[in-house]
């Protein structure tokens, strides 16, 4: 039986494009992934080794190189960024003739914005060499919560009803059960919670354009009218202005997993334990 093909979320075409244009000034809004990059940077310096050829995915691969030292122990860099150009290929190979080529794979802020991301992580486990580690950072299901309540609050109380106006976001549970469905060995998911504060919620739409993140949904949503931006405007500043100004939530999900081999610890089978848990709590007590 052929797979059942993933539904389409995305208008990859749009995508691009809005990333083409993001380009100019995306170093006015780097902030998310110049944090990302650097603690993508800090990860691989805490692994005691060497990588002799890296590659970064995604928007923002650029910072990588530019944040790299030499404790990461990266010899060459290659980048796929569509800032620049660059794409996660169509059909998915990462390395010529599918061979296993790299040491360690980032990729950065780009599986949010894919149909499959499960094909996807496959591919970048395909292209590891064994024992080669993958680290993913995308946005989890907490970002942009509040200005996703205020559209949809405002279309709602002046239309009667919502069209899709933001990428969906998938929880921290489902994306590391997806790690492990891609055949990574020693899967970690974790979560990185960062808060940005704008005087006026205009300025994060800005951002989100110079980011390239705004949503290219497949599905077509009907215009935004200025009066529902107003209205979602007036909410946010309302609901969720603090001192610093009102708060914007972002959920960076840190995915990390390793290509399998023998030489990785393996989980104990089923029974082998040689002591009792119920004895051991019993012991424990005083």
């Amino acid at each position: 039986m052929t797979p059942k093909a993933p539904p389409r979320i995305f208008n990859r075409s749009l995508l691009h494009l809005r990333r083409h244009r993001a380009a100019k000034h995306f170093a006015q809004a780097d902030f998310l992934h110049r944090a990302v990059a650097l603690d993508m940077v800090d990860r691989l310096e805490s692994i005691a080794r060497s990588f002799e050829r890296v590659l970064a995915i995604g928007p923002g691969a650029h910072l990588v190189k530019a944040l790299l030292t030499p404790k990461a122990g990266v010899t060459q860099l290659d980048c796929l960024d569509p800032l620049n150009g660059a794409d996660f290929p169509v059909n998915g190979i990462l390395t010529q003739q599918g061979e296993a080529n790299y040491a360690a794979i980032l990729s950065i802020m780009d599986l949010h914005m894919m149909d499959d991301p499960l094909a996807a992580l496959v591919s970048m486990r395909l292209a590891l060499k064994p024992d080669g580690v993958m680290i993913a950072a995308l946005p989890g299901e907490n970002t942009l919560c509040e200005l996703r309540d205020c559209l949809y609050g405002a279309e709602t109380e002046i239309l009667g009803g919502v069209s899709p106006r933001l990428v969906p976001m998938a929880p921290l549970k489902s994306l590391g059960a997806l790690l492990q469905r891609a055949g990574f060995a020693l899967p970690v998911a974790d979560k990185i919670a960062m808060s940005v504060h704008y005087q006026n919620p205009m300025r994060l739409l800005h951002d989100l354009r110079a980011m390239g993140e705004t949503a290219p949904l497949a599905q077509n949503a009907r215009p935004l009218r200025r009066a529902v931006l107003a209205r979602a405007m007036g909410l946010y500043a309302e609901k969720y202005g603090e001192e610093k100004g009102a708060r914007a939530s972002f959920d960076i999900i840190m995915l990390t997993g390793w290509a399998p081999h023998a030489s990785q610890p393996k989980p104990l089978k089923p029974g082998s334990a040689t002591h009792s848990l119920a004895q051991a709590v019993l012991d424990s007590d005083p």
